[in-house]
């Protein structure tokens, strides 16, 4: 629901499926470990955190949204310090 309030959807994961990158990494995550990605959309860049379930093979996403610049770098890849 939320990502439809944001312009987001899961098809634009799947469409930029070859974008994805990896950004953080969060292995102990409170239900299953999860991961940030930066993709890239036609119209912008994206962040998604994808949960795993690697016993039940498949992977949730667990929210999806488009970075502040202020909070990253300029690639969007690194979160700024404060």
């Amino acid at each position: 629901m939320r990502l439809q309030q944001r312009a987001l959807t899961a098809e634009m994961v799947r469409n930029a499926i070859a974008t994805l990158e990896v950004i953080e990494v969060y292995p102990q995550d409170k239900y299953l470990p999860s991961f940030l990605v930066r993709g890239e959309s036609e119209e912008f860049v994206f962040h998604a955190q994808i949960a795993t379930d690697v016993e039940g093979k498949n992977i949730r996403i667990v929210t999806m949204y488009t970075p502040d610049p202020d909070e990253w770098d300029e690639g969007l890849r690194l979160r700024r310090t404060k």
